[in-house]
């Protein structure tokens, strides 16, 4: 399987993660305040130039007060 910032999925989750942030009224610097990151790496994993891994998604998702688990389920139905 090749690694690819382009994939359908991948570009699903970024869409998925950026409609779950404004969702809940926050904006990419509220999410990097919680996760102790600067706003680019939000800006990066938003904007397709940077993967996260499994550990980064679930730290993500409780920053953004989201079950990882209905993420991913979400997910998995595109």
């Amino acid at each position: 399987m090749p690694k690819s910032l382009r994939t359908p999925r991948q570009e699903a989750l970024q869409q998925l993660l950026v409609r779950t942030r404004k969702s809940k009224n926050l904006t990419q610097v509220d999410v990097a305040r919680r996760l102790g990151r600067p706003q680019s790496f939000v800006a990066k994993y938003e904007g397709g130039e940077r993967r996260l891994d499994i550990i980064e998604f679930i730290e993500v998702a409780r920053a953004l007060e989201a079950d990882p688990h209905g993420l991913l389920a979400v997910l998995l139905r595109k």
